[in-house]
């Protein structure tokens, strides 16, 4: 009777050690701007890498500043369009970006701030560009069906419609008593478009190459610097310890994946899918060969981009990215705020990119990236 009392205190002491609901511990938290929605828009490219920049903006200055997304989407449809009629339609037109569109957008038109360019003109109080793109498309496709006999300009007739639903293009505003163009308050912010750098990891390509990434997103043919699996881990890890956010590119479409959660895993036992987003349970383990194959075979892609923060651990020690996502903070379909807690496996496999300072990148990886772009 005692031996059975025994096994029954053992085998409960043993369920909870290895099944316990999530408690999360700060590791790190930088400073960040507060979590927003994109609303029905496919421009998480653009809010992410916006609140990268305002996150920057507060390291480099100490304010904090709400820049606007949409002044960059709407200097970004112009490049889409141009892409889309000189590849005679051969190519992708959608709402979709990368990081390195919002700074080449900046590195040509500057930064504004979201009070002066809101991107809701004509009292419109959420963003929705379910027929933005459409309408877009509508006029190149026209004008590629047959140029010659195409009537009007359409360049012209793609910036009236960015107009009607974005708002027009400003030369110059007022912020805090002082005039601006959106170059010159760029150059207030501190933000220099150089200093960033794209740092992906994959196999097809040798490691401390720059190259161009071959997802449909990436229309302007960006440029990421290969590093090896760890050394993506590592550069994570480095940056947001010495206070610097990282910009993340990732796939969010596994169902390990939870805003409502809060969490993002991946379980080592698939049959643990449900179970795991309210449990800790073991992980599966991810290595270069693994992340490659899921990349080919289009488990991952770059279905959205969000916003490091920092660092978390859960009772037992894992470590978590803290995510700052744009679908909002306060509804049934978010947890944390609006926060993601990422794990390191679900990162080291779900990852596209990352965006990051240059200053941050260890000496050694430096030396190889100029060695390359020298």
């Amino acid at each position: 009777m005692k031996n059975n009392f025994l096994r029954l205190v053992f085998g409960l002491c043993s369920l909870l050690s290895f099944s316990q609901s999530y408690q999360f511990e700060t590791v790190t938290d930088i400073e960040a701007t507060a979590v927003i929605s994109q609303g029905k828009t496919g421009t998480c490219w653009s809010f992410s890498t916006s609140s990268f920049l305002e996150s920057e903006i507060i390291r480099l200055t100490g304010q904090s500043i709400d820049i606007s997304e949409i002044y960059n989407v709407r200097h970004t449809y112009p490049k889409k369009a141009w892409s889309y009629v000189m590849r005679q339609g051969k190519a992708q037109f959608s709402e979709g970006g990368l990081a390195h569109d919002v700074i080449n957008s900046i590195s040509e038109f500057g930064l504004v701030p979201n009070s002066i360019y809101s991107g809701l003109p004509n009292g419109k109080q959420r963003h929705d560009h379910s027929k933005l793109a459409d309408s877009l498309k509508t006029i190149l496709d026209q004008y590629l069906k047959s140029p010659k006999d195409y009537k009007g300009d359409w360049k012209l007739n793609l910036n009236n419609v960015l107009d009607s639903y974005l708002g027009a293009t400003i030369s110059n505003f007022e912020f805090e008593g002082k005039t601006y163009t959106p170059l010159s308050f760029l150059e207030y912010t501190k933000i220099n478009p150089n200093d960033y750098i794209t740092i992906t990891s994959f196999t097809h390509v040798p490691y401390y190459a720059n190259f161009v990434l071959n997802i449909p997103d990436n229309f302007s043919n960006g440029t990421f610097l290969n590093v090896p699996l760890d050394d993506l881990v590592s550069i994570t890890n480095n940056a947001l310890k010495k206070g610097y956010t990282i910009e993340l590119d990732c796939d969010v479409s596994e169902k390990t994946f939870s805003a409502k959660h809060g969490i993002a895993v991946i379980p080592q036992n698939k049959d643990d899918n449900t179970k795991i987003l309210t449990e800790i349970l073991p992980e599966k383990e991810i290595n270069a060969s693994y992340r490659q194959e899921e990349f080919e075979n289009f488990n991952t892609t770059d279905d959205h981009l969000m916003h490091i923060t920092g660092i978390v651990k859960d009772q037992k020690g894992n470590t978590y990215y803290k995510v700052k996502n744009s679908w909002g903070s306060n509804s049934s379909r978010v947890s944390n705020g609006g926060y993601i807690y990422m794990s390191e496996a679900y990162f080291m496999l779900k990852t596209i990119s990352i965006m990051v300072h240059k200053d941050i990148l260890p000496s050694e990886l430096q030396n190889k990236a100029l060695t390359i772009t020298d």
